[in-house]
């Protein structure tokens, strides 16, 4: 089963590109381009699930549907990528074990 998450890209001048998703915090990511974000926030947020349904925890719902800009979030960040990213969803085997669905 896939979810969508929205999830936001911050380029950093002369760096490369931090990802993150509102929903799930504490889940982030970077990559040297923007493709390779998409990859490395995908890979990132599906490991993370797998690892809270290791752990038994609840998996949060995709609920974020935009982002509200203040004039301060540009300061260190040249500009923002803004998109929704399909995710694979671990199910929760009836030993406790994820697998992937």
């Amino acid at each position: 089963m896939t979810k969508t998450f929205l999830v936001v890209y911050a380029k950093v001048p002369g760096k490369n590109f931090a990802g993150q998703a509102p929903d799930v915090p504490g889940c982030v990511s970077a990559g040297d381009t923007l493709e390779e974000m998409r990859v490395m926030m995908r890979e990132g947020l599906e490991s993370h699930f797998q690892v809270m349904t290791e752990y038994g925890e609840r998996l949060p719902e995709p609920a974020t549907t935009s982002v509200d800009f203040k004039d301060d979030d540009f300061e260190d960040v040249e500009y923002f990528v803004v998109e929704h990213l399909q995710v694979e969803m671990p199910v929760q085997h009836h030993k406790g074990e994820a697998i992937s669905a």
